[in-house]
């Protein structure tokens, strides 16, 4: 493939103006050892499946073991809150799940558990959205997230409107937290991308809803920052999220993006869908709060289109 950049129709363009700043780069397949060597703050890929694209991204920022050393407990959290068959977009896709999953068991992880604190039925949500086959047959553990239980009290000193919460204790007991999303509409949120994921570790969600929901999605991220943010975009629910009514709310992008920077990766992607990240009340507010960096701008960018 050739080096250039590149323009697409649509919504794909606002994500090109976004991203394709002065630091950006774009790569071909055989740049991958440059890559390695670079240092980016995010990663956007764009035009192959799944599991191509996080191949691909995880290679650009430095491969997997970058974050993920022999023997340690990795969690990764899927949007998995819906009882939807992958094409309708309500949770992240399958495929990219069970790579992330062999990407980790590969690099040495003594046990990588997936799970979310669903929306609709837990057990037909794993089963129906594809992600519970996908995640045992890439060598992963699943664990439910229905009972309060398995939540634990954390403190969150830099919060405004959530001073506390309870946490999955998954989480609060893993070395590497890989927070997957799936980049859809949300009728509260505007957008639910890696800040608004993290809802699915906490138990009592509610209270996020009734005391200004921007500004506590903005809150805990001061608190629970991931080691690793990717953002799938191959389906996007452009309305109708967060759930969705039937398949007209879906358009096919083919994107990903990566960042260890939440704030950065929810600003590309807002960027994807179509938003300027300052029209997220969560991301601006993060932003102002010194969580991470929605100045695109800023960021030392590399694009891979494949």
């Amino acid at each position: 493939m050739k080096r250039r950049d590149f323009l697409v129709k649509g919504l794909g363009a606002s994500f090109a103006a976004g991203l394709l700043a002065k630091h950006t780069h774009v790569f071909s397949a055989e740049s991958a050892v440059q890559m390695a060597k670079d240092s980016y703050d995010l990663v956007a890929v764009m035009g192959g499946e799944p599991d191509v694209m996080f191949d691909r991204a995880i290679a650009a920022m430095g491969g997997i073991s970058k974050y993920v050393k022999k023997g340690m407990r990795v969690v990764v959290k899927p949007n998995i809150g819906w009882d939807k068959a992958p094409e309708y977009a309500a949770n992240t896709n399958p495929l990219l799940v069970k790579r992330i999953v062999e990407h980790c068991i590969q690099a040495g992880a003594k046990e990588v558990i997936v799970f979310d604190n669903t929306c609709d039925q837990w057990q037909r949500c794993y089963s129906n959205s594809g992600i519970e086959k996908a995640v045992k047959d890439a060598g992963g553990k699943l664990v439910p997230g229905n009972s309060e239980s398995y939540y634990h009290s954390i403190s969150i000193s830099g919060g405004k409107r959530l001073k506390q919460a309870k946490e999955h204790e998954a989480i609060l007991e893993s070395d590497v937290f890989i927070n997957v999303p799936v980049l859809k509409s949300h009728g509260g949120a505007t957008l639910t991308i890696a800040m608004k994921n993290m809802m699915g570790i906490v138990w009592d969600r509610g209270y996020w809803h009734r005391n200004d929901l921007h500004q506590c999605i903005a809150d805990f991220a001061s608190y629970r920052k991931p080691t690793l943010n990717v953002i799938d975009a191959y389906r996007v629910m452009k309305q109708n999220g967060p759930k969705g009514v039937s398949l007209s709310d879906v358009i096919t992008m083919k994107s990903l993006i990566i960042s260890e920077d939440i704030v950065a990766a929810d600003a590309a992607a807002a960027k994807l869908f179509g938003l300027n990240p300052d029209n997220v009340d969560y991301i601006k507010l993060a932003s102002q709060m010194g969580i991470g960096n929605m100045n695109l701008e800023k960021l030392n960018i590399g694009r891979i289109k494949i």
